[in-house]
């Protein structure tokens, strides 16, 4: 296996694959490619910051420009930017700010990165969606990405959605509520559930 995949991955999928005819199919279809961690957590998160709201092309395309401005990837290398460089690598003016802060939450130590490997998913949530820019998807998307958590299920995920829909619906609209149904019995291994639907739709992964 992969050694940048989580160590619970094999339990996981053997576990959903019992559990869930559907999701056994969909594990059987993938089986070389895992979830790898993404690296430092501000890394990660400015990444995601960056993938908001846009296509996967035009975030690794502008993702490329920023590394041009911040090659290490830093707080201090980001606030020794101006705003104005940073929109000119295609950020909006907003996002170019959201990551400025982010930043700030690093360098000043508001954000308490050494803590959170023993915090619940949660609380981590509460801490990181006081960041400007940064709200409940983004906050999951860095619990499934870097911090590894296994049990996260971000229904306000559009992929996530369109994937329960096509595999569960036959592409019939379906409630929150009815998607969190479905996924009771995945638990507690939502994240890996999410990951793999995530591949039913688009075969390679996609970085935050």
């Amino acid at each position: 296996m992969n050694p940048l995949a989580p160590t619970y991955w094999l339990r996981a999928k053997r576990a959903l694959a019992k559990s869930d005819p559907v999701m056994a199919g969909i594990i059987r279809s993938h089986p070389r490619i895992t979830l790898q961690c993404r690296g430092e957590p501000f890394l990660t998160l400015v990444r995601a910051i960056v993938a908001q709201q846009i296509s996967v092309k035009a975030a690794q395309s502008i993702w490329d420009r920023v590394l041009v401005v911040a090659p290490e990837m830093r707080p201090e290398q980001i606030l020794a930017v101006t705003h104005r460089r940073l929109a000119a690598c295609g950020l909006s003016q907003r996002k170019a700010e959201y990551i400025a802060d982010l930043a700030r939450h690093f360098a000043d130590g508001r954000l308490q990165v050494d803590h959170w490997p023993a915090m619940g998913d949660e609380a981590i949530i509460e801490e990181l969606v006081e960041v400007r820019g940064i709200g409940r998807w983004t906050a999951e998307m860095f619990l499934i990405f870097n911090l590894m958590r296994p049990d996260v299920l971000p229904l306000d995920d559009l992929g996530l959605q369109r994937a329960i829909r096509h595999n569960y619906f036959r592409g019939r609209p379906v409630s929150s509520r009815t998607m969190r149904r479905v996924a009771q019995v995945w638990a507690p291994w939502r994240s890996v559930a999410t990951w793999y639907l995530w591949r039913s739709l688009d075969p390679i992964p996609v970085e935050y």
